[in-house]
């Protein structure tokens, strides 16, 4: 019996943004989700808008298997992951742990096949476009927050929006441009 997507299918009962009070919470697995859409429109907008050449496929799903090792760790809060360098990088061996550990849940024909979404080089660029998809995901959750009037995500959301716009990526700057001013909008604007 192998437990890898049982483990996966647990993604829906982590939940992020523990340490704040939210209007609607969310889990892990909606927010990978989210992720992969993003990320799949910023592969979408360096290829075509941009003349670039990102690999589609891998760029979604490394989103969307972005956040398994969460499944083994839970989702440690920001303040907390990056509080100083011995942290960060304490945190990220026992993220890379799981992940190993996750991985081994696969038979062995599968596990080649996974490891390169589910533990990426992350320094490849269609990992990056999924690191801004994941910033930009906690941004669009803190302008959620903000429009039903939880002022408990607006520090997070200047800091997130000053992040974002002087990130050196242009395909964060389109979509921020382009595609985030609707998500303020009611469902009568939408429409």
């Amino acid at each position: 019996m192998f437990k890898f997507f049982a483990y996966l299918n647990r993604m829906k009962n982590i939940k992020r943004w523990s340490l704040m009070r939210s209007v609607r919470e969310e889990n892990i697995m909606e927010h990978s989700q989210q992720v992969a859409v993003i990320a799949h429109a910023l592969a979408l907008i360096n290829n075509k808008i941009f003349g670039g050449n990102i690999n589609i496929e891998d760029t979604v799903l490394l989103a969307q298997y972005h956040e398994v090792g969460e499944v083994i760790t839970g989702d440690l809060p920001t303040p907390i992951k990056y509080f100083n360098p011995e942290i960060k990088n304490a945190y990220k061996d026992l993220e890379k742990n799981a992940c190993e550990r996750i991985l081994g849940m696969l038979p062995e024909s599968l596990t080649e096949d996974y490891r390169k979404y589910v533990v990426p080089d992350e320094n490849s660029a269609e990992y990056k476009l999924v690191k801004y998809a994941d910033r930009l995901s906690a941004y669009l959750k803190c302008v959620e927050e903000v429009s039903a009037g939880n002022s408990e995500f607006k520090k997070a959301l200047k800091s997130i929006e000053k992040e974002l716009k002087n990130s050196d990526s242009k395909e964060v700057e389109y979509y921020m441009r382009e595609f985030v001013p609707a998500y303020s909008l009611s469902l009568d604007e939408l429409d």
